[in-house]
């Protein structure tokens, strides 16, 4: 046995508190230090610590794990693409059904906007005219509202296509780099 702490010694000891005048902190301590010398050692000594074995062992989990990390891409780029698609074919039912809500809209104004000039015709139906007036004011909103949905479902569109562009991109290099 050494003469030295073994580091198992030292844990079994109960730690005390050094202050900062008893040693400096740029000078590691002679205990560290032959701690440090007796782990070396010890390896070197005893034979357990084979380079090749642990060169082996080391080169045999990092072609595993770049084996698992591009499979782990492969499928997460096919899976974005695939959700790309479904993103893209949602958009598109939406922006269908935005658009036949926006001509069903656009034929209800303009049936108001008839009776409204009918109505004007009949200055003695004015409480009929302030609600024509509000529900032309109400669809009229619609209209902007839904106006401004077709636009953001447009730029919507426009930026799934570059993504898919992209994916497809991504795709063609890393077909590239796996052969």
């Amino acid at each position: 046995m050494s003469s030295h702490l073994s580091p198992r010694n030292a844990k079994d000891q109960p730690r005390t508190r050094k202050s900062s005048t008893d040693s400096s902190p740029a000078k590691p301590s002679p205990t560290s230090r032959s701690l440090k010398h007796e782990r070396v050692s010890r390896l070197d000594s005893s034979g357990a610590y084979d380079r090749e074995a642990y060169d082996a062992r080391r080169e045999n989990r990092m072609a595993a794990r770049k084996k698992a990390e591009e499979e782990a891409g492969c499928t997460d780029y096919k899976k974005m693409y695939e959700e790309a698609l479904s993103t893209n074919e949602r958009l598109k039912s939406r922006l269908q059904g935005s658009k036949q809500e926006l001509v069903l809209v656009q034929t209800q104004l303009e049936r108001v906007t008839q009776r409204k000039i009918t109505m004007t015709e009949r200055s003695n139906e004015r409480s009929m005219l302030e609600t024509e007036k509000r529900e032309t004011r109400v669809l009229q909103k619609k209209i902007s509202d839904m106006e401004d949905e077709v636009k953001v479902q447009t730029e919507l569109k426009n930026e799934n296509q570059r993504l898919k562009d992209e994916n497809g991109a991504l795709i063609r290099v890393i077909s590239k780099l796996s052969k």
